[in-house]
């Protein structure tokens, strides 16, 4: 061991403190330098996260500003989906009361097709016993016009209470006093094809009765007859 009293003693000791006081500012150098490397490596690390952050940020307004975008797009679809089925609904509930007009019109139809069936039938009836009622006529005009000296007449009335065709039967030959006295009865034809006792003149009261009796009977002939009897019973008297 060296003694304290070594001259060179102060010399190795300062160096010796030196070399460690060299020795700590070169490991604090190393500190300094590795905290600076990591504090520029933070700073980068915090920039670039920044910067992630930041594009993320803007990503994500972008994403909800497209969900937005389709919120909107989705509103307005549902509501025009809404009013497509609407606008649907009301043409099936059309289309639905046009198929009951059409069964309606369809039933309208064969009903008409029907009435009309009958009135043909009606009409044929009717000119059949049109048909009969002139062979009568005939019939009665070669009798009582050829015997008894009837007259037949053809009458238009244009009043509206008796307006149509009518047919007048004047009798003569039943005054003894008075031969060529005309007596008349004014007849015609209902729509239902049967007779109609419109006056007579002169008037007699039984015409209701005998005017039934042509009704039930349908025997122009005898309905002449029975009103000629009448007319000169009238006569007489």
């Amino acid at each position: 061991m060296m003694s304290i009293t070594d001259p060179n003693m102060s010399d190795r000791f300062t160096n010796a403190m030196e070399d460690i006081h060299n020795k700590h500012l070169k490991t604090y150098g190393e500190i300094i330098d590795a905290t600076t490397e990591l504090c520029q490596s933070h700073r980068q690390f915090v920039k670039s996260a920044l910067d992630t952050c930041l594009k993320k940020c803007k990503d994500d307004e972008m994403l909800f500003e497209t969900i937005q975008t389709y919120k909107s797009d989705l509103q307005q679809k549902n509501a025009s989906l809404k009013e497509k089925r609407h606008a649907i609904s009301e043409m099936i509930s059309e289309i639905q009361q046009k198929e009951m007009q059409k069964d309606d019109i369809i039933q309208k139809i064969e009903k008409l097709k029907e009435e009309q069936g009958k009135r043909k039938e009606l009409i044929e009836s009717q000119h059949k016993a049109n048909k009969d009622r002139l062979r009568n006529l005939q019939k009665a005009r070669l009798v009582f016009q050829d015997h008894l000296g009837l007259e037949i007449r053809t009458v238009v009335s244009k009043t509206e209470l008796a307006k149509g065709e009518k047919l007048q039967f004047v009798f003569r030959n039943i005054n003894r006093s008075a031969q060529d006295s005309a007596y008349v009865v004014t007849m015609g034809i209902k729509e239902d094809g049967s007779y109609q006792i419109v006056s007579s003149d002169p008037v007699l009261e039984c015409l209701p009765v005998l005017e039934s009796r042509l009704q039930e009977t349908n025997n122009l002939p005898a309905f002449l007859a029975n009103i000629r009897k009448e007319f000169i019973s009238q006569a007489r008297r």
